[in-house]
């Protein structure tokens, strides 16, 4: 295995070049400013400071296992790629075998570039097989994954044995708490999209909305008319805002929560189980809302990975703090209120890793990681780059 670099000079060196190359390519807008944001986070990054006489050096992990899934390949090839590369480790990457072929193109655009040889490695293969390889590789000093609850625990046991540094970014089950003083239109309407954003197979999908019951019947009306605004069909068809799951399994998958919730008693507003009605074949799920859910009940505990909204009603706001709390994970959350003091409020009494206030985005300088079950560690900007360094104290400096 390949050692880590000397990140101490604070040179941007190939990585600069990287970035040129890589944003000539055809990675998304969203990409490109990610990468725009670690170079200019490498740039004014402290690699050292000094703490009386004590000198303070960051310095790479060293060989890093870097396994990415399939939903948003390119983008989580990115959010480990990058800061790895601007902390001067060396890394091989093992993406998920449903969707290699962004890792491919990404090698290319890394041996365009001239990163030397060594530093970025890839290969392909199973998580049973290649990534527990790699998660116990006694050359290997930190695995950064994205995945499924059950595959982080696998990868945390495989590296136990060699004390190895382990990030992960696992799953989610957002709860997206509408206080009685928002903008209830646009708060549904902004919901019931990003439930929907890529066949809702984004482990930050706000997937649990808690509504005030007193305005219960006004949330479903809002929902069923912005369910009714989403046209599922195929991608390449400029009409379509939702296309398909990404396999047989992960239909399956939703179908069969989509009838657990029917079972348990959750009242459907709209889709249930089975393809739209227009479409005779392929992976195709109807967006699907359920309404008057207990948070005890599956559909509300478990991450569907679909496009499946459970709306859960609530009668204070100390209720909304629990219902939001009463969960597994702790990846994102959301808050909607016409009130940014309340709002704020709230969202510091929430257990996530991040909350996103009155619909606001992502900020790529901002840490992107959970609490609880959702993983450790954190992705993106400043303190993306910080997990791939190690700390290293020098006492008695004059």
């Amino acid at each position: 295995m390949y050692e880590a670099g000397d990140r101490r000079t604070g040179e941007t060196g190939g990585f600069g070049i990287l970035s040129s190359a890589i944003l000539s390519r055809l990675l998304t807008k969203y990409e490109a400013a990610g990468i725009a944001t670690m170079l200019d986070v490498l740039k004014r990054f402290p690699f050292e400071e000094t703490l009386g006489t004590t000198r303070i050096e960051l310095e790479p992990v060293g060989v890093c296992a870097l396994i990415t899934p399939w939903n948003w390949p390119i983008n989580q090839v990115a959010c480990k790629v990058l800061p790895a590369l601007a902390a001067g480790c060396t890394m091989v990457l093992k993406p998920s075998e449903l969707s290699p072929l962004c890792a491919m193109i990404w090698a290319k655009v890394m041996e365009d570039a001239g990163v030397p040889l060594g530093v970025f490695n890839l290969v392909n293969g199973d998580g049973a097989t290649v990534g527990a390889a790699l998660s116990s590789h006694r050359d290997v000093d930190m695995i950064s994954f994205t995945g499924s609850g059950r595959a982080g625990a696998d990868v945390a046991r495989n590296a136990a044995a060699g004390i190895k540094r382990v990030h992960q970014e696992l799953g989610g089950k957002s709860p997206n708490i509408l206080l009685d003083d928002a903008d209830f239109s646009q708060a549904v309407a902004s919901s019931i999209q990003h439930m929907a954003l890529n066949s809702g197979q984004s482990c930050n999908a706000p997937s649990r909305m808690l509504v005030p019951a007193a305005r219960l019947g006004e949330v479903e009306d809002l929902a069923r008319q912005a369910v009714e605004s989403i046209v599922v069909g195929d991608p390449r068809d400029a009409r379509t805002t939702m296309g398909p799951v990404a396999s047989r399994i992960q239909y399956e998958r939703v179908q069969s929560y989509i009838v657990r919730g029917l079972e348990e008693g959750a009242t459907l507003l709209c889709g249930g189980p089975g393809r739209p009605a227009d479409l005779t074949r392929g992976y195709f799920v109807r967006p699907t809302v359920f309404s008057r859910v207990d948070n005890a009940m599956t559909i509300a505990r478990e991450e569907i990975f679909g496009p499946v909204l459970a709306i859960i009603p609530y009668r204070s706001d100390q209720e909304a703090i629990d219902i939001a709390n009463d969960t597994d994970y702790g990846l994102s959350s959301y808050v909607w209120s016409s009130d940014p003091a309340r709002a704020k409020r709230i969202a510091q009494r929430i257990r996530a890793g991040m909350v996103h206030i009155n619909g606001a985005g992502v900020d790529l300088n901002a840490p992107f990681g959970g609490y609880k079950k959702s993983g450790n560690g954190r992705e993106w900007g400043a303190y993306g780059l910080r997990d791939f360094l190690e700390i290293k104290a020098i006492m008695g400096v004059v």
